[in-house]
């Protein structure tokens, strides 16, 4: 995988249901990943499936009480994550699996970039934690992602 001359920053990358507690319900949880983001102190990335994923969700009409801003939701989504090539995924032992096949696509992307956070409230992925520490990657909740010491060393 091949990411862009400015990756300097950390790479982070963000379940759907994260993405949505972030730019679509402003969930409090999610202030710091913002901050970070906004400062560029942590760099999200994701694929065009991840993308495709959040459209999917936001397109199905569950969301329509929270009455989403989506050109606005768009823009935030275009003006912080970094678009990535799709990792090829291995059956090479020892892989990380997740039991959601659905979420398996953050668990690549975050073993390949190689990413220092993923960040998720789903128990499938939170479930891999201890394996993809031994990775390198970092499994956490948005709450818990602040006191994590986020800021690059």
């Amino acid at each position: 995988m091949t990411l862009p001359a400015e990756a300097a920053a950390p790479l982070l990358v963000l379940d759907t249901n994260v993405v949505l507690d972030w730019l679509l319900f402003r969930n409090p949880e999610c202030a710091a990943l913002h901050a970070a983001l906004a400062a560029g102190t942590v760099r999200l990335i994701a694929t065009a499936a991840m993308r495709d994923e959040l459209a999917h969700v936001l397109g199905r009409g569950r969301l329509d009480a929270w009455q989403p801003d989506l050109p606005t939701l768009w823009a935030a989504w275009a003006r912080h994550c970094s678009i990535v090539a799709t990792p090829l995924a291995t059956a090479a032992p020892g892989r990380p699996r997740c039991s959601d096949p659905d979420d398996q696509k953050f668990i690549d992307l975050a073993v390949s970039a190689p990413a220092r956070w993923l960040v998720s409230r789903d128990r499938a992925v939170l479930k891999l934690a201890r394996r993809l520490r031994e990775s390198g990657v970092q499994v956490t909740l948005p709450g818990h992602w602040s006191a994590l010491g986020q800021a690059p060393s």
